[in-house]
């Protein structure tokens, strides 16, 4: 029987629901559960290295929010990670492929296939999908857990329409090795994994094992130029647009004149100026092949 650390955010959409299911049918494939509920996010690390000894891997069960706050935990303990998608986007699932039926999720953990993924870092942050600034943190800031529970996967895109009818550019500069680039921008997103935001993709080839960062920049002028670019962006094409630069790189650096805040898979973490450098083959988690 593997012994597993079960960690459910009991406050998500479905958690509650979900916790229970999740419960009959892992134990029915046959692992023996440790179940700790996730009610603030700081604690999960926390708890995570106290079961360090105790436990083969850590399932957890919420949306990408809940999972970012395990990865500290996950790093320093070098437990892999099942994942049960119950969030609002699950995006970080979305890119491994994993599926948000509960029983196919269930399934996927009891294969056991442990598959070495990269993680992002900004100034001192680690992120699965992608950390950005501008528009998405404004999305975030307006993307209340009331909205989220109310509308769903609907939230985003509601939220998205009404931000991106008020977005106003700002100006920042880009490093990358040894050059640098002066923009005026309404959203610098850097990625890591291939999909955020809902199912927006990072850039057409990105893998979350892939030893690189994706950044684009929206330079576009009018709020009907980026309605127009939102088809492009989900199959992750945008970046051949004119008004949207691409780069790629191990490390990045942005800087703006005034103090910007920086969103890390959905949650406002940090600010400018930031540095940004992926972390390779950092975390074992447990996917489809």
């Amino acid at each position: 029987m593997k012994k597993a650390l079960l960690l459910v955010n009991q406050h998500s959409r479905k958690g509650q629901k979900l916790l229970s299911q999740a419960t009959v049918e892992l134990e029915a494939l046959g692992f023996e559960l440790m179940v700790e509920s996730t009610d603030h996010a700081r604690e999960i690390s926390d708890t995570i290295r106290r079961y360090q000894n105790r436990v083969e891997l850590v399932i957890i069960g919420g949306g990408d929010g809940t999972l970012n706050a395990a990865i500290e935990g996950l790093i320093d303990t070098k437990l892999p990670l099942g994942i049960l998608p119950m969030g609002t986007a699950n995006d970080l699932a979305r890119t491994l492929k994993i599926p948000t039926a509960l029983s196919a999720a269930c399934q996927v953990i009891a294969s056991g296939k442990v598959r070495l993924i990269d993680l992002g870092w900004v100034n001192g942050k680690h992120f699965f999908n992608v950390a950005s600034l501008g528009l998405s943190v404004e999305i975030t800031q307006r993307l209340t857990k009331k909205v989220k529970q109310r509308w769903g996967v609907l939230a985003y895109a509601f939220t998205a329409l009404q931000t991106i009818l008020s977005a106003r550019p700002f100006r920042a500069e880009i490093k990358i090795k040894n050059q640098s680039f002066n923009v005026k921008t309404i959203q610098i997103a850097i990625g890591n994994g291939r999909y955020y935001g809902g199912g927006m993709t990072v850039a057409e080839d990105a893998t979350i094992d892939d030893r690189r960062l994706d950044l684009y920049s929206l330079e576009t002028k009018n709020w009907w130029e980026i309605i127009a670019l939102l088809p492009a962006m989900r199959q992750g094409n945008h970046t051949s647009w004119p008004n949207v630069r691409a780069l790629y790189a191990q490390e990045f650096e942005v800087n703006t004149s005034k103090r910007r805040p920086i969103n890390t898979d959905g949650e406002i973490t940090t600010h400018t100026p930031a540095k940004f450098r992926v972390i390779p083959q950092a975390l074992a988690v447990i996917a489809p092949s």
